[in-house]
């Protein structure tokens, strides 16, 4: 990255469950006032907004966005699926980055419904179609898409390796446990491996209800500015972001006949490769990590995905405990988006705020001691990847 970003201010509400939220542009606003509010940025001095969301009409950021003030900036409405949150943050990144504007804010935001998430347009072609295609030749279960998508990767990684389904408890039992001292996480009930395996088998032998994670209302921002812009205002230039990147899929998704592509491992893999080399950093150096753990089979192959461990390396990662404080990588302290929740606009920032805050100190009993950096990863299918390196100095 040529210029240095400065990661000014974050924010978030308290996510919750579709039907207990405030409507999406109140909760937009609010997010968007808390992160100015801790940048000690005022809102006049924003030049430019990107607004995630997926379920929503157009221009649905500038509604939110006007509950704030209407100065007449440009306002870009940016959907791409479950990494839209980190789609906004990419798109501020790369305005302040190079010079268009010093300002920037990103936000997101998820009015949810209950239950399974699936198209609203009927009447043209799916941008799914050739990943349900696929999924249809390898997956022989009859579950809503999304199970066997993620399902079908994890059954992939068990038929290859021996991987258990038990090691997909543990990882929904961490995310529980890190939740519990979220005071903005959904779910902050501490459960055990044996009750996630207790609960309603949706696949046998491969997924529990409770290895998924549900759908969310919630909002989260971020405001991005410029380093000469932070010392001008007398700005917290702590956090910046070291190295960014995005990817959508490669031919592998599909012809390699393996449900780990359809899901985006190459995609996920070749972006944080591409961060690692940006950053000059590698795996070894990240001792913090929100990743994008949809389903808890999700979280285990993007270990591999990140090179926190070796291919087939996943389970011992989790059963020695490397997923978490007192082990290699601590990912998810937020509790991810099992137990935090995922409102598909807001994900990708709620992890931004998370991973900032973790850099700031400012984490309570969530915080991981001596980190100085801390890697984000957000994806979303159909598809693309973002990957964002944190530093703090």
């Amino acid at each position: 990255m040529s210029s240095r970003v400065v990661v000014a201010g974050v924010g978030m509400v308290p996510f919750s469950k579709p039907g207990a939220s405030e409507p999406y542009h109140v909760m937009a606003a609010e997010a968007v006032r808390r992160a100015l509010k801790d940048a000690g940025v005022d809102y006049d001095k924003v030049q430019q907004a990107y607004a995630g969301y997926v379920y929503g009409d157009s221009t649905a950021g500038q509604r939110g966005l006007y509950e704030v003030g209407m100065t007449g900036i440009p306002v870009l409405n940016v959907n791409n699926n479950c990494s839209t949150g980190s789609s906004a943050l990419f798109l501020a990144r790369q305005a302040v980055e190079s010079g268009a504007v010093d300002c920037a804010l990103a936000f997101g935001f998820e009015q949810m419904m209950p239950g399974a998430i699936g198209s609203v347009f009927k009447d043209r072609p799916s941008p799914f179609d050739r990943f349900d295609e696929m999924t249809d030749e390898l997956v022989d279960v009859a579950l809503p898409l999304a199970l066997r998508y993620f399902g079908g990767a994890g059954q992939a990684h068990m038929e290859e390796f021996g991987t258990k389904v038990e090691t997909f408890a543990k990882i929904r039992a961490k995310a529980s446990r890190h939740a519990s001292n979220n005071p903005v996480a959904l779910f902050r009930t501490v459960i055990t491996e044996e009750e996630v395996m207790a609960s309603p088998m949706m696949w046998p032998g491969v997924m529990t209800r409770l290895m998924a994670c549900p759908p969310t209302c919630g909002a989260a921002a971020a405001v991005i500015v410029s380093e000469a812009f932070a010392r001008k205002h007398g700005l917290d230039a702590s956090i910046r972001i070291r190295a960014q990147a995005m990817t959508t899929d490669v031919p592998a998704a599909f012809e390699a006949r393996d449900m780990r592509e359809v899901v985006g491992f190459s995609m996920a893999r070749n972006c944080a490769d591409q961060v690692y080399a940006a950053g000059g950093v590698g795996p070894k150096d990240i001792k913090v990590a929100e990743l994008h753990d949809c389903f808890a089979h999700n979280e285990l192959l993007t270990y591999e995905a990140l090179s926190f461990c070796p291919r087939g390396g996943a389970e011992k990662f989790v059963v020695d405990g490397d997923n978490t404080y007192g082990g290699k990588v601590v990912t998810n302290p937020s509790g991810g988006l099992l137990s935090k929740g995922h409102p598909l606009g807001a994900t990708g920032l709620a992890q931004c705020t998370e991973l900032v805050e973790q850099l700031r100190g400012r984490a309570d009993k969530r915080q991981v001691e001596g980190a100085k950096l801390a890697l984000q990863h957000n994806l979303g299918l159909g598809g693309a990847c973002v990957v964002t390196l944190y530093e703090r100095v």
